[in-house]
């Protein structure tokens, strides 16, 4: 798995940085793309990277806010000339996300040339999809913003071959059924397949923040994750403008990474105020602070593997 930044500002646009859109790139559980947020602009941000409109099979929004929004129904649009006829679309994100866009095209005289299914969340939110587990809680931000948890599928345990040479059983078509399935039968006699497997391992959990201010549902989503992706429109500064805005602070954000137990954080929704001097001149200075936990403030294109 992998994910891809597509727009790091916070609210406007600046000359180096989109506004917020995410890519989450699937594979090897599956051949598919996840968009989280489509800021105005994110349908050729997309152009100048490897990833087709077509694999695109759900997108997730956080929130109303333009800055995450206003660049759906142009890819949407987009989509059904890009390697998206007929392959169906799921958009998930909070009430009036389907009237958004259903006005949008219907005023524009635009028309879609795939299925689209539309899920609005009413505060808390579960969603299961080929072996991934996705639920949503609502965060802090002044209108309805969630932040999505992300549970990846689980991997079964390596074949024991010897084990399974013990009992008489040599390498051929019966491995695939101790693999798939909880029991198998040879030589007449039925076997625990967990008997002849090394443990399953669990996929990696990823969290994936709208705007908020602090809040006790950040917990809930962030804890344990693998990676964790979340605002810090300031990163610098008192942080009370920032949760006056509810927005979060840099501070706050280290805070999660430390209470949630996240293994690696990357901090995306940097004000545009910052442009790349900035933010990194502020990175270097934290990394030099002893408490700093594991952070990148993340740029336009890049992408990190989970």
């Amino acid at each position: 798995m992998e994910v891809t930044f597509f727009g790091t500002s916070a609210g406007l646009p600046t000359k180096e940085r989109n506004t917020q859109s995410i890519a989450l790139n699937l594979e090897p559980y599956s051949n598919a793309i996840w968009l989280f947020d489509v800021g105005e602009g994110t349908q050729h941000q997309i152009l100048h990277h490897s990833i087709k409109l077509g694999k695109v099979d759900h997108i997730f929004i956080t929130h109303m806010h333009g800055d995450h929004i206003f660049g759906l129904p142009g890819l949407l649009t987009s989509r059904s000339f890009q390697g998206g006829e007929d392959k169906p679309l799921t958009i998930i994100g909070p009430k009036g996300i389907r009237a958004y866009i259903e006005t949008s095209l219907k005023l524009s005289e635009s028309h879609l040339n795939y299925p689209t299914t539309f899920i609005e969340i009413d505060n808390n939110f579960t969603y299961h999809h080929k072996g991934f587990s996705v639920s949503a809680k609502l965060l802090n931000h002044g209108i309805p913003s969630y932040g999505y948890r992300i549970e990846s599928p689980t991997t079964p345990g390596t074949i024991d071959v010897q084990a399974l040479k013990a009992i008489g059983l040599e390498p051929g078509p019966k491995y695939q059924e101790v693999k798939m399935y909880d029991t198998f039968e040879h030589n007449g006699q039925v076997f625990n397949s967990d008997d002849f497997k090394g443990p399953a391992k669990p996929g990696p959990i990823i969290s994936i923040f709208g705007d908020t201010k602090p809040c006790k549902n950040e917990m809930i989503i962030a804890q344990d994750s693998e990676v964790m992706i979340h605002e810090a429109t300031y990163i610098e500064g008192d942080k009370t403008l920032a949760n006056n805005y509810h927005h979060s602070h840099i501070d706050d954000v280290f805070t999660l990474i430390k209470q949630a137990n996240v293994s690696r954080s990357l901090i995306t929704h940097l004000s545009n105020r910052y442009n790349y001097e900035d933010i990194d001149k502020i990175k270097s200075e934290l990394k030099q602070l002893e408490d700093t936990p594991n952070f990148e403030f993340v740029k336009d294109f890049e992408t990190y593997k989970i």
